[in-house]
Order: C-alpha cells, then sequence, then structure tokens
C-alpha cells in the first residue's frame, strides 16, 4: 500500500502560526507523521493497481469459461452422434428381430401341423385297435 502524503514542514508553520513554540510544533508534527506511516492506507494508485488485477483475473476467467462451454457444446455434439448411432443400431436389430421371430413362428406353426398329423395317425390307430378289440370280444361272445 502507498504512504499518505504528509506535509511536515507545512504543518509546524501552521502550528506556529497558531502561536505553539516551535520545539512542540516540531513534535506534534513528528507524532502525526508516525501515526500516518503505521497506517496502512490504501492510495487512489493502489486501489487502481487492485482494480487493472481483478480486471485481467476476470478476464483470464472468461477466457477459461468460454472454453469450457466450447467444449461442453463439443461433448454435446459427440453424444448426440453417439446417440443418433445407437438409435440406428437399435433399429437395425429390430428389423432382425423382426425377421428371426417371423422364421421362428413358421417353425412352430410347422411342428404344429407335424404334430397334428402325427396324432392324428395315432388316434386313427387307437381307434383301428379299439374296432379290432370289440370286433374280437363280439366274436368271442
Amino acid at each position: 500500500m502507498g504512504q499518505v502524503a504528509f506535509d511536515t514542514l507545512k504543518f509546524v508553520e501552521t502550528l506556529e502560526k497558531e502561536g505553539l513554540p516551535k520545539n512542540q510544533a516540531k513534535a506534534i508534527s513528528l507524532a502525526v507523521r508516525e501515526s500516518h506511516e503505521a497506517v496502512d492506507v490504501a492510495t487512489k494508485r493502489d486501489l487502481g493497481d487492485v482494480r487493472k488485477e481483478i480486471d485481467a483475473r476476470f478476464d483470464k476467467v472468461d477466457v477459461r469459461f468460454e472454453k469450457i462451454e466450447s467444449q461442453i457444446a463439443d461433448v454435446r455434439k459427440d453424444l448426440f452422434a453417439e446417440i443418433a448411432d445407437v438409435r440406428k443400431d437399435v433399429q437395425i436389430v429390430r428389423k432382425e428381430l423382426s425377421s428371426e421371430i417371423a422364421l421362428v413362428r413358421k417353425d412352430v406353426e410347422a411342428l404344429t401341423n407335424s404334430l397334428l398329423i402325427k396324432l392324428s395317425g395315432v388316434m386313427l390307430a387307437i381307434v383301428g385297435a379299439a374296432a379290432t378289440i370289440v370286433t374280437l370280444i363280439i366274436k368271442l361272445v
């Protein structure tokens, strides 16, 4: 911090004009000067320097903030591109699954038809066997 300007000679002359003896005026002047030296007072120049330093720091912060905003925008673009790619992949997988499900349905239908034919054959064989058994029982009775 800067020092406050204090004109000791002018102060002594002012005190002498008011009737104080020279040695008392000097003593008072020295006491006032020492009290000013002990106080750490900011001057306009000090405040201006602080303002400049703060402005410079804010400029750096603004630049960093702009860089961060730019990086965030880049990450967003990348994420949107990745999401679009994933959506395309999901659509492809859906189409593939749909065609696979259709094939499975056809296979199940073919198995169902095959089982129906075999079951019909078994039922005919059972009916034939039952008819034969009934015929034998009738002949035996």
